[in-house]
């Protein structure tokens, strides 16, 4: 290691960052100087644009993927370098506001019924019955699935926040099922690691996509579906049923309601709740 790794790595730890966002933001920084071919502690303004425009030039990187890589340059400039960081000179790109994917609750059922093997059904229905994100998926514990008060504990999600979210009972007895199936019972992780599932280690977030994006093409979807699509699903199913957007919020683990209310756009009752204006003209036959 480096003694600049080292350093970056030390600020990173210091500040308690999620450990995915300490490996991406040690892989940017080795990126830009592998780039350059040069210690990244001689690089500056100069290089870090023409950094910026090929990642969106020549890489066809999105908008919020520039900026989240512009974020991890950011941080070693000027909290393992102690430089300044001029906004005027490297600007963030403006970001692109996507709606999500959303799949109605008959392509769910279509998606989950393809899923093989039965391990890969009990993911997805774990996904769509909790909207966990996937990475929380893959590192839940055996003790973290409180079946007496019908809740599913996660630990430190996204943000180091701990919540809950419910278990449903058709959840509960898949995992059951699926606890009945494994050759080793595993002593912490719900979804131990390697071919056999016998692993002292969780599943890898690479499961679970590779579940869900084999199950879509099995089930003829046409649309692009990954794991947080049925975090989408979770969400939007949940407000056209009539839950309250706050207790949504708390669910998803969402620090702001802001990133709640996209689901507004996304709910056929809220979006059939107001008729539109042609609708109320008069015209002619």
């Amino acid at each position: 290691m480096t003694h600049l790794r080292k350093m970056m790595l030390e600020e990173l730890q210091r500040r308690n960052y999620a450990e995915t966002t300490i490996n991406s933001y040690l892989r940017t920084v080795e990126e830009f100087s592998r780039r350059f071919h040069c210690s990244p502690d001689r690089l500056g303004p100069r290089h870090i644009r023409e950094y910026q425009a090929e990642l969106f030039q020549k890489r066809k990187f999105s908008p919020n993927t520039v900026a989240q890589r512009l974020a991890a340059l950011r941080f070693f400039y000027t909290k393992t370098l102690k430089k300044v960081w001029s906004i005027e000179e490297t600007p963030y790109p403006k970001k692109t506001l996507h709606l999500p994917t959303i799949l109605s609750q008959e392509e769910v059922a279509r998606l989950i019924d393809a899923a093989r093997p039965p391990f890969h059904r009990t993911l997805l229905m774990a996904l769509y019955a909790t909207g966990l994100r996937r990475a929380e998926l893959a590192r839940l514990k055996v003790s973290d699935v409180d079946s007496k008060r019908m809740v599913i504990h996660v630990r430190g999600g996204k943000g180091r926040k701990d919540r809950d979210v419910m278990l449903s009972p058709k959840l509960l007895e898949a995992l059951r099922e699926h606890w009945r199936g494994l050759q080793r019972k595993p002593s912490a992780w719900l979804f131990p690691g390697n071919r056999w599932h016998t692993g002292d280690t969780p599943i890898t977030t690479k499961v679970v996509w590779n579940a869900c994006k084999e199950a879509a093409q099995r089930a003829g979807l046409q649309k692009d579906v990954h794991p947080h699509t049925l975090r989408h699903c979770f969400a939007t199913h949940l407000l056209e049923a009539g839950a309250d957007l706050r207790m949504i919020q708390i669910l998803l683990g969402h620090h702001d309601l802001k990133e709640t209310t996209i689901y507004l756009h996304l709910s056929q009752r809220h979006l059939h709740a107001t008729a539109s204006p042609l609708d109320s003209l008069q015209l002619k036959e």
